[in-house]
């Protein structure tokens, strides 16, 4: 029986497990005391006895031994029976060899039954100690016997016995009683204690209770409300010390949340509020760069070179505050577009932007027959078909093979509508993503271009983590399966819409 596993069971079943062993202790000491005390009488009867009931076997002129009188063992005038209890047994043992023995029958106090011993009851009771002590001994015609062996006049051995079944009887009598009675006060026991101990317990199941909530809260991001403290018992207890200690630790967690927040959303505003205000200053500086480029006079080529570089730099920087204007506003829950968007036009005009880019990669799409629709923001998704196509070109080497590819399986929430999932998986057989690059690959400014890309260089570590975002704020999941030789970004957007007949999804490639 495995042993239980909640604090509640193994409190009941201790508890029950020690008033087991308190009734068994208590019970084998009454068993044995009263088994000592009725065998101690018994040697008393034997003492008091004496060993007249054997010497009258002794002597046969005493008219003792039956067959004496013409064979008849059942003589009641002859034998020394009188004033002996029944069942009591007498023996003479000459040289080791029992020659007389016989026991007083039930119905009469003057007549004996003799007893045929066997070879073996007379080494049992040439074997017990000739001390005027008790002994127990088992013979073959009589069962358990107490006996007491003494001297008689002839240098013989003389034998005096009385049953054991009445002390047996009372000592089987008294385990009997003690097994019922033990027993139903173990199982009474048993019930009140776990009411006892499920009492006593309450304040700790609530305390359970409101750890279980807290443990089901969003505590990564956002504004946490946490719920009501658990209800304190008697502080003096072990149980009212945990619910204090525990609603404290809570208070501390909540602040320390309400902080978080605040301070989030602080950033988050700040990074809002920057990246608005820093477009207008960029756009103005790449826009006088490239006025300055224009200019019909002669401009000495260092020049030319610097300002190329500040138009290429203003670009680049420009890309970097949108991105960081788009991230904050997803941070700030900003509501997307949600009308019908052909995925499959997506991706077949992001495949074929990202074929003009890097001719020098292979490019192969696998699409379904039919056009795959989801609700979304067109423009949204369109940026993560572009990110995860520009992070496949610019982090593999010149040669790689970029497979996207579009496909629809059934909503595993409710498989009784129609409605799907659109799965678009972009795999290429480059090197591989880091082993420890991976767990935050979709953090913003994560790049691992100087260990991934042979030459290129890399962006600034927000395009997957601009994926992620729109991704989950569709309602979706992107996921990365990476080693080298293969690497795979999967998207999955649900509410996906195929046309009718689209279940069976076949490939066609371009290289």
């Amino acid at each position: 029986m495995p042993w239980p596993h909640t604090l509640r069971a193994r409190l009941t079943a201790g508890l029950v497990v020690l008033l087991a062993i308190s009734c068994a202790a208590v019970g084998v000491a009454a068993v044995v005391g009263l088994n000592g005390f009725l065998t101690g009488r018994l040697d008393q009867q034997l003492t008091a006895a004496g060993s007249r009931y054997p010497a009258s076997l002794e002597h046969p002129d005493a008219g003792i031994r039956p067959s004496d009188h013409d064979g008849d063992e059942h003589d009641g005038e002859h034998g020394d029976a009188r004033k002996q209890a029944t069942g009591t047994f007498g023996a003479r043992l000459v040289d080791g060899v029992a020659t007389n023995a016989a026991v007083v029958p039930p119905g009469s106090a003057a007549a004996n039954r003799a007893v045929d011993l066997t070879a073996a009851d007379s080494r049992t009771l040439a074997a017990v100690p000739v001390d005027g002590s008790g002994h127990s001994v088992e013979l073959s015609p009589l069962d358990d016997y107490r006996v007491v062996a003494t001297r008689g006049k002839d240098g013989d051995v003389l034998v005096t016995g009385l049953p054991l079944e009445p002390v047996e009887a009372t000592v089987h009598r008294l385990e009997l009683v003690a097994a019922c009675v033990f027993g139903a006060a173990l199982a009474v026991t048993g019930v009140a204690g776990a009411l006892w101990v499920r009492w006593s317990l309450r304040p700790l199941s609530r305390v359970a209770a409101t750890a279980t909530r807290v443990s089901e809260l969003p505590l990564a991001s956002g504004e946490v409300a946490l719920p009501p403290r658990a209800p304190e018992s008697d502080p003096r207890s072990e149980v009212g010390r945990l619910a204090g200690a525990f609603n404290r630790m809570l208070g501390h967690v909540e602040d320390a949340l309400t902080k978080r927040h605040a301070s989030e959303e602080r950033l988050r505003s700040f990074a809002a509020d920057a990246s608005h205000e820093l477009r207008t200053p960029v756009a103005s500086v790449r826009g006088h760069a490239e006025l300055a480029l224009l200019h019909p006079g002669p401009v000495p080529p260092k020049v030319t070179r610097a300002l190329e570089r500040i138009a290429a730099e203003s670009a680049r920087m420009g890309e970097m505050v949108d991105d960081l204007l788009l991230l904050a506003r997803l941070d700030a829950g900003r509501p997307l577009e949600r009308l019908p968007v052909d995925l499959t036009r997506l991706v077949l005009d992001a495949v074929t932007d990202a074929r003009a880019a890097g001719p020098d990669h292979r490019w192969a799409l696998e699409l379904p027959e039919e056009p795959v629709t989801v609700t979304g923001d067109g423009h949204r998704l369109q940026q993560v078909l572009a990110n995860l196509l520009a992070n496949a070109r610019l982090h593999t080497p010149v040669g790689t093979k970029v497979t996207v590819s579009l496909q629809t399986v059934p909503l595993e929430t409710d498989a009784r509508t129609h409605a799907r999932t659109a799965v678009l998986a972009v795999h290429d057989d480059g090197p591989g993503v880091p082993e420890d690059v991976r767990p935050g690959v979709f953090e913003r400014f994560t790049r691992a271009d100087r260990r991934r890309t042979e030459g290129g260089g890399g962006g600034a570590g927000l395009g997957l983590s601009i994926v992620s975002a729109v991704v989950e704020a569709h309602a979706g999941t992107v996921a990365l399966e990476s080693r080298p030789g293969a690497t795979t970004f999967t998207v999955r957007l649900p509410g996906a819409v195929p046309a009718d007949g689209s279940d069976s999804d076949s490939d066609s490639a371009a290289d």
